[in-house]
């Protein structure tokens, strides 16, 4: 690994609290690739949005993506993790199979928090998904239960924790194109100034990726020594186990708990009612 980064392979595992060897490389020069060979350090790495790492009392900012074989280092992925949330759902509701249906409403679900699996919190419960950021998400999912002439159906909330926004001009996240400066330079706020009355100089960031994920590490101005001590953003890309997915082990086909079936009086669809 470049000089630059080499702290990472000790920092990140410890930090982040890491239970398994993580190989840790520069992909590009703004994005390190992190391969973890468990699925829980995948899961762990993902269930962050961002996180925080420091070196010599240095923060470094880290922004995660998920890496996959059609990584371009000039474009975010359009895929994003989660925590989705399903208020006042009635505990008998709770087993994986029936969470992992409804989930599936909104994206691939892939875990269930503990206190939803140890029903230490019946009053909520909650999945995490892989979810598509350019497509639409619904606010509700029908549970309908019964056979025949007698089933019933109920109108379930879906509360998202964090939904980022994706920009399909710049192939980003963090924004949509309602609000991109580029399409809409109008909306561009403008510089700071410093007490002299000088423009405030930017500082330019460095990408770093991992194995699914991707992260950006900006480095200071020099043309503006006022500007000390940024906090650096990394992009991160995370790459998972290619044969050890501790939680997401639908994709070996003959494991039972993949794409795992709703019970059949139980089902999760799409809500009829509109998503705003």
């Amino acid at each position: 690994m470049d000089g630059r980064y080499c702290f990472l392979e000790n920092t990140i595992p410890k930090q982040c609290g890491l239970k398994a060897e993580v190989r840790i490389g520069l992909l590009c020069d703004r994005h390190v690739l992190i391969r973890c060979t468990i699925g829980e350090d995948f899961d762990t790495l993902m269930s962050r949005q961002t996180f925080e790492i420091k070196e010599k009392s240095r923060p470094y900012l880290m922004r995660t993506f998920k890496w996959d074989v059609s990584f371009n280092p000039a474009e975010e992925s359009r895929f994003a993790y989660g925590w989705i949330s399903f208020p006042g759902l009635s505990p008998h509701y709770y087993g994986e199979s029936t969470l992992f249906s409804l989930a599936a409403a909104v994206g691939s679900p892939i875990a269930i928090d503990a206190a939803t699996l140890n029903k230490t919190r019946p009053s909520c419960a909650r999945v995490k998904v892989e979810f598509d950021l350019l497509k639409s998400h619904p606010p509700h999912v029908v549970i309908q239960v019964g056979e025949g002439d007698g089933i019933t159906t109920e109108l379930q909330k879906i509360r998202y924790d964090f939904k980022p926004k994706y920009c399909t001009n710049c192939k980003l996240q963090g924004h949509d194109v309602d609000g991109c400066w580029n399409l809409k330079p109008a909306l561009r706020p403008e510089k700071a100034k410093d007490s002299d009355g000088g423009k405030v100089a930017t500082a330019k960031a460095t990408e770093v990726e991992i194995g699914k994920g991707k992260a950006s590490i900006p480095t200071p101005s020099s043309s503006n020594p006022s500007q000390q001590n940024p906090i650096p953003t990394t992009n991160a890309l995370i790459h998972a186990p290619s044969n050890n997915w501790t939680t997401v082990t639908r994709k070996n086909k003959k494991n039972k708990n993949q794409n795992p079936k709703p019970p059949s009086k139980v089902t999760g669809t799409r809500s009829p009612i509109g998503t705003s």
